[in-house]
């Protein structure tokens, strides 16, 4: 204990008042920290600390002093100061649009479509699609393609997967999902085990792009090193996922790997501050569509921005691959899994199986859950569990609108309604549905699974705990409990 005490007083971090703030590397390819805009009232460590549970968690000393970090951006959706600000593209963006050899192709997450209106005075959850197609268009896009149809090709994948999973390896059940990176990230770092029960489809943004240099760019005749493609995303984190080195499938399918699937991400909080600054008038925009090809979506690739989005959509499916038949209402409105509370567990028959499935938003959740499930041995229980970092899932994502506290939850379960009301508006309900991606997989991937569909559409995960150091296992100490008022008597 003494030796202990001693390394501890030896040790001083380069990060300063960490009991009041989170500690960011300058390197971060998400998030920046200004320390004089910091007025120190811990909204952003509690949030990485007590919904995230990143911070505490390990120690700066055991890391090198580098902090450990999922780019999940709570930090800056919280900090009401300008502290804590996401890392900008908009300036590559821009040359990329001003230089006339190039194609710039946007493309938009389904969560943006509810929340980007907030930062123009609208109402919370205001389903604002046509008017932000319209506003990058203006900005310069010469293509607008929808993220949902993305997600459509995820459930395809994951759903394929999770059947073979059922069939064939039961003993890498549970499948968790994989389209927040996160979350994967998360796992990577603190829960390796858990990599073999990831599944290997990408996130719905890094499906969609190598689509477009590949299967897009040939019916186009396009160039794809001439392409560039931006995600406008609700997510900090996904900065970080399209930096990753595996994510260039395009570039490996032409035999040019330095070309990569996504180019750049900007937020929703980072496009509506665009849009602001070209002096567009966003509420006089008319309606515009996005362009075909990738312009179609069922309404569980929109329910996606949702927690248990994922979920549902993927029962939608594998309800069809399992026994031909069509997804009846109990699938189409899984209740179980939808709503804010952090942990959502479920069962289902299906084909005269019961699948035990859990929805999970919250990274605090998650561990809680994993270490519950570690202690109990209870894998074999479960056959699906989605996982999204952020509470209430893409909807709350980092990079959305900030709102203030009192205002989160109403303005959270807004947007939820109107991606759900999106979904029941829509007359194709279910992934397989999709005839953009019917024909997708007809003329080009073969079907889901397949080799190609391996080549483009999954990845893999690297194992790195290493990076926690010698002291991999952290937990903060509890906090101390507030006693009560004294009373005054009179």
């Amino acid at each position: 204990m003494e030796a202990e005490r001693e390394r501890d007083i030896a040790f001083t971090s380069r990060f300063e008042k960490l009991d009041r703030r989170v500690a960011v590397e300058n390197q971060n390819v998400s998030i920046q920290f200004d320390s004089e805009k910091c007025k120190n009232c811990t909204l952003c460590r509690r949030r990485c600390a007590d919904v995230m549970s990143m911070t505490g968690y390990y120690s700066l000393e055991s890391t090198g002093d580098k902090p450990i970090c999922v780019h999940c951006g709570q930090c800056s959706l919280t900090c009401m100061f300008g502290a804590t600000t996401t890392v900008s593209q908009r300036e590559l963006i821009q040359q990329a649009i001003d230089d006339p050899e190039k194609v710039v192709i946007f493309q938009t997450a389904p969560a943006v479509r509810v929340a980007l209106g907030d930062s123009f005075g609208m109402p919370y959850g205001a389903i604002v699609r046509g008017k932000m197609v319209s506003a990058l268009r203006q900005l310069g896009g010469d293509y607008i393609f929808d993220t949902d149809f993305g997600a459509d090709l995820t459930i395809m994948e994951e759903a394929s997967e999770l059947l073979y999973r059922i069939k064939n390896k039961r003993e890498l059940l549970p499948q968790f999902t994989s389209c927040c990176p996160s979350w994967v990230e998360f796992t990577e770092i603190f829960f390796p085990e858990l990599i073999p029960h990831l599944s290997t489809a990408k996130s719905p943004i890094s499906m969609l792009s190598p689509m477009i240099k590949t299967y897009f760019a040939k019916r186009m005749q396009i160039d794809p090193a001439k392409i560039v493609t931006v995600c406008v995303t609700p997510c900090t984190s996904k900065k970080a996922e399209i930096a990753r080195p595996e994510r260039n499938a395009a570039g490996i399918y032409w035999k040019k790997p330095e070309i990569r699937d996504t180019d750049y991400c900007i937020t929703t909080r980072e496009l509506a501050q665009w849009i602001t600054d070209r002096n567009i008038d966003f509420a006089a925009l008319s309606e515009s569509e996005f362009d075909s090809v990738f312009g179609e979506s069922s309404g569980a690739g929109t329910i996606f921005g949702n927690s248990g989005g994922v979920m549902e959509a993927a029962l939608r499916t594998l309800m069809y691959l399992r026994t031909g038949q069509v997804a009846d209402r109990e699938f189409l409105r899984f209740e179980p899994v939808r709503g804010l509370e952090g942990v959502k567990e479920a069962a289902i028959t299906l084909d005269n199986d019961i699948i035990h499935v859990v929805a999970i938003s919250g990274l605090g959740n998650a561990r809680k859950f994993i270490n519950r499930m570690e202690e109990k041995h209870s894998w074999k229980k479960y056959a699906f569990i989605e996982v999204m970092a952020c509470p209430g899932g893409c909807i709350g994502g980092g990079g959305q609108p900030r709102t203030k506290l009192p205002q989160e939850i109403p303005a959270k379960r807004a947007r939820i309604e109107s991606l759900y009301a999106m979904d029941k508006e829509n007359p194709i309900h279910a992934s397989w549905e999709n005839r953009e991606v019917q024909t997708l997989y007809a003329k080009f991937l073969g079907e889901p699974c397949s080799e190609l569909s391996e080549q483009l559409l999954h990845t893999q995960y690297v194992n790195k705990h290493y990076m926690l150091g010698k002291e991999d296992k952290v937990v903060p100490p509890p906090k101390p409990e507030r006693k009560p008022a004294a009373v005054i008597k009179k």
